[in-house]
């Protein structure tokens, strides 16, 4: 029995019948409400089988085997182990407003909100848009006194005050600006009444109207606490994950409930084959490209 297990595994055709059962797996897997196939315990084993195989094969024919196909080899065998050590992590995600704080997340392996150890906090939520043309009217008690048509960054004048369109926050319809007189800064005030600024200021502003802004950037400031102790302070944004302990932190999204509240999707991926996978396929396409270059140039 085990001459034929070993043979099994060893068989072209055996790797190949388990390399067409897991595409066709992975293919399902792809269609809405069906990613737990590649949690099942079936396509597990089906791609330790594979691994396996190919291990065995490699072995029993290395010294017949040209070393670019050996190399090939070795890089899906490198790629199959991380992919099974990616199974003992798990992704996490929670929503969460500015200012709060949160210690349970649901694990979508297990479908259940658990602690993962630590408490993050959401100092700071950021979305960055491109220029938007914007109209600003300028009140001065309860007369209108200019109306100015302006893109965000952008000044326009007022008697000896030059005031800058910051920042247009949509959904409140909300537009923020800065005031300088005589070059200097002399505070900050908004189109919903919101002010910092002199008491001698005399204007109010209202937006008029702006045209929908295009999202350039989104970003959540993080701190991350263990134990009661802050142990990091960062940002995370959808390509560009904030690193802590082995975990990537990423901020999937950024949205408003029915009161306009704004508020953050957090994603926390644990992935210790990771590094495996990627060095598996790096040595799998070097692999292809030798063989390739013996084939044309080397003949």
């Amino acid at each position: 029995m085990v001459e034929r297990f070993w043979k099994l595994l060893t068989s072209t055709r055996f790797a190949l019948a388990l390399f067409g059962i897991l595409s066709v797996m992975s293919i399902l897997g792809t269609l809405p409400g069906l990613e737990a196939i590649y949690r099942q315990p079936f396509f597990r084993v089906m791609v330790g089988l594979l691994g396996f195989s190919t291990l065995a094969c490699t072995l029993q024919k290395r010294k017949s085997l040209r070393w670019p196909v050996l190399v090939i080899h070795s890089g899906v065998v490198i790629t199959l182990i991380g992919g099974m050590l990616s199974w003992l992590g798990y992704v996490a995600t929670v929503n969460a407003y500015e200012g709060d704080t949160v210690e349970t997340f649901f694990r979508w392996d297990i479908e259940k909100d658990v602690p993962l150890g630590f408490k993050l906090t959401i100092d700071r939520i950021t979305t960055d848009f491109y220029p938007v043309p914007v109209k600003v009217g300028v009140m001065r008690g309860e007369e209108k006194k200019e109306l100015f048509t302006l893109k965000t960054g952008e000044f326009f004048k007022l008697d000896q005050y030059s005031i800058r369109a910051d920042r247009l926050e949509p959904v409140s319809e909300k537009l923020s600006l800065t005031v300088f007189r005589n070059g200097e800064k002399i505070g900050t005030t908004d189109t919903e009444g919101m002010a910092a600024l002199p008491a001698e200021f005399p204007y109010r502003f209202k937006l008029v109207a702006f045209q929908d802004p295009v999202l350039r950037r989104m970003w959540v400031d993080l701190s991350l606490a263990e134990k009661g102790q802050a142990v990091v302070k960062g940002t995370s944004e959808i390509n560009a994950p904030l690193q802590w302990q082995g975990l990537s932190i990423f901020n999937t999204r950024i949205s408003y409930d029915p009161a306009g509240r704004k508020f953050a999707g957090i994603q926390v991926v644990k992935d210790p084959g990771r590094p495996l996978v990627f060095a598996g396929m790096i040595i799998t396409s070097l692999g292809g490209l030798f063989a390739f270059a013996r084939r044309k140039v080397w003949g």
